[in-house]
């Protein structure tokens, strides 16, 4: 059956074409310019544009329509509010959506995370329309993409510092090429696609793991006898079970204007990923929202749970979100296309060095942008990069920057690949390879940060990337502005930023206890765990980039800080409470119970004068076990208990996270081994065998 793509692509969406046949050429006009022109609203044409989308969106089915935002839980919410507006005298029902409704709704700013901006009787904030980002229909519901905003002005939510730094970009870069020559070049914005990645696990499997359900991850389980050594999941071929479940999330997501595109098996058995086409940044992450939303929906619809959380599993890899950003001008030209002569593409070349002393001068707060209690478990496990920021260009790029820095001529040649085979293509190879060891890789044409967790929301993490490279054209352009000769001036400025960062630049393996020594010698920094990132946010030279750059105010990235390490403490405190319910409920009863079974067992054979050596041993064996367990588990509560009592937040995120990783983690291993040492249909809770490889 034909798939006519042209109907099914943005169907929900009230997109371009929307806007087009539905509004006047002033109402069009005016959202136009203020997504492509930065300009600000006109409250004169709400009233029109309102009634256009509610009539549209009453088409699509819609009956109630909703502010939808993302807070700082790290999710997107909003209050569902119906079309309906009262009955007329005759009963009848008014349908009613003005310009005010969709513009600003109000919420109770005090029930989200605030960091102290608001007090529970401080309770008012505004979600504001973002008319930058289209709004779309799930369901019989509108969506209205918006910031949330305090009662006082600050941000209390992701969108709110991405447009401001979206904007701030803009205008530093336009400075810039402006500067140089180009005075055709109207904007610059930044770009994004993400890859997705997640697990499935069959719902009646999962609904028997309480650490799944209430933690996202598994607290406890040993390793099957297989794994993911084989490598025969990776690109594998797909369950039909899975396949229909991927088909049903792309219709939506196509649907939605989504542009979803690849996907996969991943490493890990049960681990799978999808990854979208490039669109503009802000609507990008709208996008990733979008994407995390259907599959998991889509994923009970199937009778299956689609898990999130950065390390579900211990000993297979866990799931991250790549983050490939680009920037691209108002004619379309991507500012990170090398060209075939990248050594004389000088808008290629300043917008290179941007990033490179961008990202070495704020390498810890791009390292924080990428920080979850998950992503702690991957980062530097060799699986996913380091923990220490560092980029790669590879040896094509940086023999580029080294010939400007010093005066000497660029000699590698590109090469050509033949495999022998007459019938097979001679292709040409790219100019450099692909290091998957690196966080922050050229991989052509874009940037791809590789560190994300797979739970993150993409607003924050764009948000300093957006910052980084606006404050590098900044003081660039003040350069350039002020030269004879803008040109030379740019050159003299990438081959400067060029030695003075270099120590940025890694193209080797970066899973090696070398090169964290080496790293430690270039200075540059190691935070190997959220508690070491959080503190980033508050350091002097950093809240003075973060306001510089728009992204943060003062108040704005304190009450960033509070929240961090409020939301940490949350999310550990709920894992050792999950960890002690498992073993007092499920895991010591089940143990005690098959001790009592073995006693009894040998008792009677004793008394028939039948004795088992063997049965003897395991007994007395899986009794020391148990009595191990126990009192690993009274350890972890006590010490789980006295960091819960200490006052200081910092403090107490400190003594949690070494609660989890030597007691609980010592707790692990030993309920583990006891999961080895009973038979199956003892053990009270889903194996690994079951979560992994009963799709």
């Amino acid at each position: 059956m034909k798939v006519d793509f042209d109907s099914m692509f943005g169907a929900k969406v009230f997109n371009e074409k929307m806007m087009k046949e539905r509004l006047s050429n002033n109402a069009y006009e005016s959202l136009r310019k203020v997504r492509d022109e930065a300009m600000i609203w006109d409250p004169s044409v709400a009233d029109e544009v309102a009634e256009a989308i509610k009539t549209w969106a009453l088409e699509q089915g819609a009956t109630h329509f909703v502010h939808w935002f993302s807070p700082l839980t790290g999710t997107n919410s909003g209050r569902h509010d119906s079309f309906l507006d009262g009955v007329d005298k005759e009963g009848r029902p008014i349908i009613n959506f003005s310009g005010k409704m969709l513009s600003k709704g109000e919420s109770d700013a005090s029930s989200f995370p605030s960091g102290g901006l608001r007090s529970t009787f401080e309770a008012r904030g505004y979600t504001i329309w973002d008319a930058t980002s289209p709004c779309f229909v799930i369901g019989t519901t509108l969506y209205i993409p918006t910031v949330l905003a305090a009662f006082t002005g600050e941000s209390l939510d992701q969108k709110a510092p991405l447009l401001r730094t979206t904007q701030a970009l803009n205008k530093q870069a336009l400075r810039v090429f402006h500067a140089l020559g180009y005075s055709e070049m109207k904007s610059v914005k930044p770009t994004m696609g993400a890859e997705q990645e997640y697990f499935l696990v069959d719902k009646e499997v999962f609904d028997k793991r309480l650490d799944l359900k209430l933690a996202g991850r598994t607290i406890f389980g040993a390793m099957p006898a297989k794994g993911q050594e084989l490598g025969d999941h990776y690109y594998g071929s797909t369950l039909e079970r899975v396949r229909e479940f991927m088909r049903d999330v792309d219709v939506q997501l196509w649907q939605l204007g989504v542009p979803s595109k690849t996907e996969h098996n991943e490493v890990a058995p049960g681990q799978f990923e999808v990854a979208c086409v490039y669109s503009l940044a802000n609507i990008a992450c709208d996008h990733n929202h979008i994407v995390m939303d259907v599959l998991r929906k889509t994923a009970l619809r199937h009778g299956l749970v689609c898990l999130l959380h950065e390390k579900p599993f211990t000993g297979i890899n866990g799931s991250g979100k790549h983050n490939n950003y680009s920037l691209v001008t108002s004619e379309g030209e991507n500012l990170l296309n090398p060209g075939k002569e990248p050594e004389k593409n000088i808008k290629f070349l300043i917008t290179l060095a941007a990033f490179i002393k961008g990202v070495d001068e704020h390498a810890d707060l791009l390292r924080l942008a990428a920080t979850t209690a998950g992503n702690d478990f991957r980062l530097g496990a060799h699986e996913a990069p380091p923990a220490i920021v560092s980029m790669y260009l590879g040896s094509r790029l940086q023999n580029v920057l080294e010939s400007i820095a010093t005066g000497s001529e660029v000699t590698e040649e590109s090469k050509e690949l033949l495999l022998g085979a007459k019938s097979l293509p001679l292709l040409k190879i790219d100019e450099n390879d692909r290091n998957r060891t690196s966080p922050f890789a050229f991989t052509g044409y874009k940037f791809e940060f590789r560190m994300v967790g797979s739970s993150q929301p993409l607003g924050f993490v764009n948000t300093i990337i957006n910052a980084l490279v606006a404050i590098s054209f900044r003081e660039f352009a003040r350069e350039l502005e002020a030269a004879e000769d803008p040109m030379a001036k740019a050159y003299e400025i990438v081959g400067r930023e060029y030695m003075a960062h270099k120590r940025i630049l890694f193209n080797g393996n970066g899973y090696t206890q070398e090169w964290v020594e080496e790293a430690r010698r270039r200075g540059l920094p190691n935070l190997d765990c959220t508690v070491k990132a959080i503190p980033a946010l508050i350091k002097p030279e950093n809240i003075e980039f973060l306001k510089r750059s728009k992204a943060l105010t003062e108040v704005e990235a304190r009450s960033r800080y509070e929240i961090l390490f409020t939301r940490y403490i949350q999310k550990i405190n709920i894992e050792l409470n999950v960890a002690k319910q498992m073993v007092e409920q499920q895991i010591l009863p089940a143990a005690i119970s098959y001790c009592t079974e073995l006693a009894k067992g040998n008792y009677y054979c004793e008394k028939a004068g039948v004795v088992s050596g063997i049965a003897v041993k395991n007994q007395r064996e899986l009794a020391a076990l148990t009595d191990e367990v126990s009192d690993l588990c009274e350890d972890m509560k006590a010490a789980h208990a006295e960091a819960m009592a200490i006052e200081k937040m910092e403090d107490c995120a400190n003594a949690l996270y070494l609660v989890a990783k030597d007691k609980l983690a010592a707790l692990r291993s030993k309920v583990d081994l006891l999961e080895t040492k009973m038979p199956k249909e003892k053990w009270p809770v889903p194996t690994y065998s079951d979560l992994l490889f009963d799709l």
